[in-house]
């Protein structure tokens, strides 16, 4: 992999400056070339991004070409077959076409080995997606002997088929263009593409011109591929990548990165990876991020802009498309993945800061994210099916909802429970039906402090989210989905590599996780009158019946709830046994039909007496992050390392640091969010109240248990009260 300097890939002399403004729409922050340190350690990032297997074969190389020709003969014959079939003449027949493109990770040329590959099948206008794509040409595909684990999703935002060819994984879109015969040469970034197509078109379309317009708008591909394929590969083992879960997809990490070649167009890919977390540990999100000014059409299809349109406020961290119609890439960000995305950036910002020490290796800057580490508490979302096949649709439908999941949990706890949704996908073999499982972990909003005798009550939450889950049009019997919550010392072995759990914490760990005296956790009971204390210490036998006789009753607004827990071990009606627990907590009660963000106005709080001083403590983040709409002021205060400013002369400044949001969103990307400081979003001051924490006398812990139809799903420990009726 050899840098180069130029787009074209011949080599430039590291003095030799570009002129940004042919690329950029704002000043670059630097122009500085690399220095024999920079030099070395690109060469020791190459070597690094080698090693660990980022590139294909020549061979894998080869076959995916080979199966992109075979797929644009299967459209073409599939286009000439419907043009024969209604009757048009035989010249229209033989002009009959269609056209493959590819976008995304291979379009950019950053694919590694196994990974999908996206394309876009563009056809005449006459044939449709509806009847000719979902039905009729998957009617091809699923005859075809290379095709396997061909799973149709029409009814998704940008709909899309999916399917294995000759063992590598496709995901095709179809785009019909107002033209009868579409040319083989189609040029799709002309404006010209977009007359007289319905939304979904364009969406289907903007895959494809977003990515050539960003390989227009980097002062350098080669250089962009390289910093873009190392970020990505962070961004895996780190834990946040995944568009579909909160966090940024492959779309997202390419303009975050194309910005910072903007920003630093002379930069060799070591010093852009620097370079990516100094800019982004400092951005003042909502601030959106743009590779170049939002471009207004007379087609009329609606474009980002907080200005005029209400619900674009509410981003919480605009990440801009450059080809028209701009639109927000990452608005399935949320206020808590936002939060777990920056705690990331400083990691990888205080990593880079020792690499450039020379007290740290590139290898230090990927070391996997130990989730399961990392909190007190999780969301356990057990996922089952009746077999493979039915699982992979019902999978796939829980995961692109799982997002919901945490914006309603932000909702209902006006932003004091804080989510981190976790994108990798754990299976327990040892079931007997097809099972997969995702985990989400919880914590309190860092900067409030509880009181004793309250906690958190999700059950409305995640009841609410089940009833929307089991709304699935395609439903099968066996489909089945339980939420639970679980302390870390409960998490199922299969999460494990191997079966086991971890004995000692790394160092390198981004968060503060409980420590080793927490085996030891207080528990306590209060009443109206009087209070007794009684403390259980958890040991290695699962269950513990502990029950206080002649315990007065509580008030009727808290009466205690006798709880059973459930779970998908074995997917047979045989139950296992359940056990029970008392729970003594503070509920927060959401009115009838609230579904506004205020939660000021949405919910009540009960309480009950407690033991003073009683409850448990709960670690916080690293950081606090605004409610979405609110400009993040936090980020004025986080210190940085020097920023390379230009002076009138082109000279360094080195050792000034300066706040980089100002310089990097002046003109265009500062004018068009000018309104954003405006939003009012709650009084944090009340907020603040809603987050207690929780006395509970638990009656036993349920780790293996069996559904049934009588039966729920309930769990409340420590600072989290959830529940999940199985009752539908």
């Amino acid at each position: 992999m050899a840098v180069s300097d130029s787009p074209s890939g011949g080599s430039t002399p590291p003095q030799q400056e570009q002129q940004p403004n042919k690329y950029a729409f704002t000043k670059p922050l630097s122009l500085a070339g690399p220095t024999d340190a920079d030099l070395q350690r690109n060469n020791e990032l190459d070597k690094f991004l080698l090693d660990s297997g980022l590139y294909e074969s020549n061979e894998e190389s080869a076959a995916r070409k080979e199966v992109l020709h075979r797929l644009d003969q299967i459209v073409k014959n599939w286009v000439k077959q419907l043009t024969r079939q209604r009757g048009y003449t035989d010249q229209m027949v033989e002009d009959a076409n269609a056209v493959i493109f590819t976008f995304g990770s291979y379009r950019l040329g950053v694919h590694g080995p196994g990974v999908d590959i996206d394309t876009l099948c563009i056809g005449p206008s006459y044939v449709n997606r509806e009847e000719d794509f979902f039905v009729i040409l998957h009617n091809i595909l699923a005859e075809m002997e290379e095709v396997s684990e061909l799973q149709p999703v029409p009814d998704a935002h940008v709909p899309v088929m999916k399917f294995k060819f000759q063992g590598i994984s496709i995901d095709l879109l179809y785009a019909s263009i107002s033209l009868l015969v579409v040319p083989e040469d189609l040029d799709i970034s002309h404006g010209s593409v977009l007359y007289d197509v319905d939304e979904p078109t364009v969406r289907s379309l903007n895959g494809c011109r977003v990515a050539d317009q960003i390989l227009k708008l980097v002062p350098n591909v080669e250089h962009f591929r390289t910093a873009l394929r190392c970020l990505k590969f962070w961004a895996k083992r780190r834990g946040v990548y995944s568009n579909v879960t909160g966090f940024l997809g492959g779309v997202n990490w390419a303009i975050l990165v194309a910005r910072i070649c903007q920003l630093y167009p002379n930069a060799i890919p070591s010093m852009l990876v620097s370079r990516f977390f100094r800019v982004y540990t400092q951005w003042r999100w909502p601030n959106p991020v743009m590779l170049c000014s939002i471009e207004e059409n007379e087609l009329g299809f609606p474009i980002w802009d907080p200005r005029r349109n209400p619900r674009d406020r509410f981003h919480t961290m605009p990440i801009i498309t450059p080809a028209y119609p701009c639109m927000n890439s990452s608005y399935n960000v949320s206020a808590s993945t936002l939060r777990v995305m920056m705690e990331q950036f400083r990691y990888g910002n205080k990593i880079c800061d020792e690499i450039e020490l020379n007290k740290a290796q590139w290898s230090a800057l990927f070391q996997p994210y130990i989730f399961f580490e990392a909190y007190k508490n999780y969301l356990q979302v057990d996922i089952i099916a009746s077999d493979a096949d039915d699982l992979l649709a019902w999978r796939g439908w829980v995961e692109s909802r799982l997002r919901l999941l945490t914006l309603k949990i932000e909702r209902d706890t006006n932003g004091m429970l804080q989510c981190h949704p976790y994108p990798n996908e754990y299976v327990d073999t040892s079931k007997l039906c097809a099972h997969s499982a995702f985990f989400m972990g919880l914590q309190r909003k860092e900067g409030v402090r509880g009181q004793e005798g309250q906690q958190f009550d999700i059950r409305g939450t995640v009841d609410e989210f089940r009833q929307e889950i089991n709304m699935y049009m395609y439903w099968k019997p066996g489909m089945d989905i339980f939420v639970s919550h679980v302390r870390r010392k409960q998490l199922p072995a299969f999460v494990f590599p191997g079966g086991y759990k971890r004995t000692r914490m790394p160092r390198h760990i981004s968060h503060q996780a409980e420590k080793t005296g927490d085996d030891a956790t207080k528990c306590y009971s209060g009443s109206g009158s009087g209070s007794s204390e009684r403390c259980i210490k958890r040991k290695s036998c699962p269950e513990m019946v502990d029950k206080k006789p002649g315990k007065p009753d509580k008030r009727a607004s808290i009466s205690p709830q006798r709880l059973e827990c459930v779970s998908p071990e074995s997917c047979t009606s045989k139950s296992g046994g359940t056990t029970q627990m008392s729970i003594e907590c503070i509920e927060v009660v959401r009115l009838a039909g609230s579904t506004t963000k205020d939660a000021n106005d949405n919910c009540e709080v009960k309480s009950s007496d407690a033991l003073p001083g009683s409850g448990l403590s709960t670690e916080v983040a690293d950081m606090q992050i605004s409610e979405p709409g609110f400009v993040d002021t936090t980020h004025d205060m986080l210190k940085s390392r020097s920023v390379e400013i230009p002076n009138e002369n082109g000279v360094l400044n080195g050792d000034k640091a300066q706040d980089l949001a100002l310089d990097c969103l002046e003109s265009a990307e500062t004018e068009s969010t000018n309104s954003l400081s405006n939003y009012k979003e709650g009084d944090n001051d009340t907020d603040q109240r809603l987050d207690k924490e929780c006395n509970f006398i638990p009656r036993a812990e349920c780790s293996d248990y069996v559904p049934n139809a009588s039966s729920q799903n309930l769990n409340c420990e420590g600072d989290v009260c959830v529940a999940d009726p199985d009752q539908f």
